[in-house]
């Protein structure tokens, strides 16, 4: 699959499990359980990555955090689609953010 392809594809796929019976897919088992279960889920794989990325930051493989991020970012799409967003969503507040200095853009959000 091509990568630019990746984000629609899996996009694509979170909204057909929405309607899902729970049992057919680890994704329509996390909408089933709701909003608290795929906010944990979040957390665990935000841990596994800080974990991770203290692991390579020691010398190991970065394999590992590689593969944890991607965890992360999974879920967090679960997440986006469970709440009616897209990636999509996150990358035009990315593209907003473009030329805009870090300490501005923090700022204005306060």
């Amino acid at each position: 699959m091509d990568k630019n392809e990746i984000l629609s594809e899996l996009t694509a796929i979170l909204e057909q499990r929405k309607g899902a019976d729970a049992d057919s897919s680890y994704v329509a088992s996390l909408y089933h359980k709701g909003l608290d279960a795929i906010l944990k889920k979040i957390g665990e794989e935000a841990t596994e990555t800080v974990m991770a990325a203290k692991d390579v930051a020691n010398g190991a493989n970065s394999d590992k955090l590689i593969y944890e991020v991607a965890d992360l970012w999974f879920h967090s799409l679960v997440l986006l689609a469970q709440q009616g967003l897209t990636a999509d969503d996150v990358l035009a507040e990315l593209a907003r953010r473009f030329g805009v200095s870090g300490h501005d853009e923090k700022a204005s959000r306060q």
